[in-house]
């Protein structure tokens, strides 16, 4: 059977073509990561259905909830916009860390999600913000947060007839100070080894709010709030900001491939989430 490639004009038209045989269509926006997949034979869909003549999912505005970002916004977009430079830095600098430019230039923020890539920068960010994702189908929409959306390698809590429309990052606390560190083990266009995003709210010297997420080092992007919990209502000093690092690398399952071992990973963790910790507090944000 001849592989369909199906490019529907209007969102409605999309979630028709998805509700008739969601399991034997597969969505395609940028290409990036499908395009790989068939290539190496990894899926077997009988149809494509392309997302690249939908209008309206690719923009980028500010709300009373929090800022919206359409799922086809391009990681490129995401890295430049002003509005996501300003109140969401890490954000921004996550998304430019992503592969090269001719991948920034094709890939989709929501693509990045769906595809549900433990080696990818943008995950770990959006979990440490608390974001939430908007998954539609032809009954309606629903919103999941990002702690729920991701459940193993390459598995999230899409139902095979749903595809996001919206990432939704609420407003953040007061005097924060939020930063991503990737830290790869080889070339520079290479995918993270860890990832380890932080946000942090401070007032007179004391956390208010953390949030560390670590990803790239497990099987999906982790946060550990009994450890996040240390650090509220104290000042991040070097002896708080160890404990917490070791809390991580203790509490997070680490994993092994071509990047490095999972023991090489948990003394990244360690290391990287003090890093992070100690940016947040010296102000390098």
């Amino acid at each position: 059977m001849s592989l369909q490639f199906l490019q529907p004009q209007t969102l409605p038209e999309t979630l028709d073509l998805l509700g008739n045989d969601p399991d034997g269509s597969k969505i395609i926006a940028g290409g990036t990561a499908v395009v790989l997949m068939l290539q190496h034979k990894l899926i077997a869909p009988n149809r494509l259905i392309s997302l690249g003549r939908l209008a309206g999912l690719d923009t980028i505005h500010l709300a009373e909830d929090g800022l919206h970002i359409g799922s086809l916004t391009l990681l490129r977009q995401v890295a430049d916009s002003p509005i996501v430079r300003e109140h969401y830095p890490a954000l921004a600098q996550a998304s430019a860390l992503v592969g090269n430019v001719r991948i920034r230039n094709q890939a989709t923020l929501g693509g990045n999600l769906a595809e549900a890539d433990y080696a990818s920068d943008p995950p770990a960010v959006l979990l440490a913000l608390d974001a939430s994702v908007v998954a539609t189908n032809v009954a309606g929409s629903r919103t999941i947060p990002l702690s729920d959306f991701f459940l193993g390698f390459y598995t999230t809590a899409l139902e095979p007839d749903e595809l996001i429309t919206e990432i939704i990052v609420p407003p953040l606390p007061p005097n924060c100070r939020m930063t991503y560190l990737k830290y790869k083990s080889r070339s520079s266009e290479d995918r993270p080894c860890t990832g380890v995003a932080a946000v942090a709210a401070l007032a007179e010297g004391r956390c208010t709010n953390l949030r560390v997420a670590v990803g790239a080092a497990c099987e999906t992007p982790r946060r550990l709030p009994e450890i996040e919990n240390l650090g509220v209502g104290h000042s991040l000093t070097d002896e708080l900001m160890a404990d917490i690092a070791e809390g991580y690398a203790a509490g997070i399952e680490t994993l092994e491939d071509l990047r490095g071992s999972a023991w090489y990973r948990t003394e990244m963790v360690r290391v990287h989430v003090r890093r992070a910790l100690k940016e947040l507090g010296d102000g390098r944000w």
